[in-house]
C-alpha cells in the first residue's frame, strides 16, 4: 500500500467495493478505504444507501484495489461487519466540515430533483451548525471486510502474470495471524 501511496496519482485507496442485493444480482461501485486493523479493511459510507442496504442483507463483498502506474492489482473476499459506534465517531469527526454536512444532508441513493435541492440543505445546515459540533447522523458508519481470501496479482512480460491467492483456515484469530494457505495461479 505505501508503495501505491507513492506511486499513485489520486486515492490509491480507491476499491471497487462489490455487493448483491436481496435477489442475487450484483452491484458494485468505488469507495475509499480508509483503513485496516486486526480484524480488516474498513470503509465508511451511509447504510441506508444501496450498498449500505445491500450488506444488511447479505453481509459478504469483495473489493479489488487497482494499482495501474504499479501494473498490479488485490482482490479481497470477506465477510462484512459494522465497525463500532466509537469508531466512526472518531473517523466522522476527522472529517472535513463540508463533507460531515453532507454526510447529514444527503439521502444518498434516492431520486433529488435537483442539485440546488442539495446545496440548499448543506447551506441551511451549516448555519445550523456555525457554532455547534457536527453530529455523526446515525446511518453513517464504518464497515469492516473481515477477509477470508486475497489474492495479490502482478503483471509481468508475455502476459505471464503473477497470481498469488491466500486463504484463511477456518478460525476467528484476527486476520494477519490466522492460518492461511498459499497457492500460486496461472494467470
Amino acid at each position: 500500500m505505501a508503495e501505491a501511496e507513492a506511486g499513485e496519482p489520486r486515492d490509491p485507496n480507491a476499491i471497487a467495493l462489490a455487493t448483491v442485493d436481496r435477489d442475487g444480482r450484483p452491484d458494485v461501485r468505488i469507495v475509499l478505504l480508509k483503513g485496516k486493523d486486526p480484524g480488516g479493511f474498513v470503509f465508511y459510507t451511509n447504510a441506508e444507501s444501496a450498498k449500505g442496504e445491500e450488506l444488511a442483507a447479505h453481509a459478504e463483498a469483495a473489493f479489488v484495489l487497482y494499482w495501474k502506474s504499479l501494473n498490479r492489482q488485490v482482490r479481497v473476499r470477506g465477510r462484512v461487519e459494522s465497525v463500532s459506534e466509537a469508531e466512526s465517531d472518531a473517523y466522522f469527526a476527522s472529517r472535513h466540515p463540508r463533507s460531515r454536512l453532507g454526510a447529514i444532508a444527503s439521502r444518498q441513493s434516492r431520486p433529488l430533483d435537483s442539485r440546488a435541492t442539495l446545496e440548499d440543505a448543506v447551506a441551511d445546515l451549516e448555519d445550523r451548525y456555525r457554532d455547534r459540533p457536527i453530529p455523526r447522523p446515525a446511518h453513517w458508519h464504518g464497515f469492516r471486510v473481515r477477509p477470508y481470501q486475497i489474492e495479490f496479482w502482478a503483471d509481468r512480460a508475455n502476459r505471464l502474470h503473477d497470481r498469488i491467492v491466500f486463504r484463511r483456515g477456518e478460525t476467528d484469530a484476527p486476520w494477519p495471524t490466522a492460518d492461511w494457505s498459499r497457492q500460486r495461479l496461472y494467470p
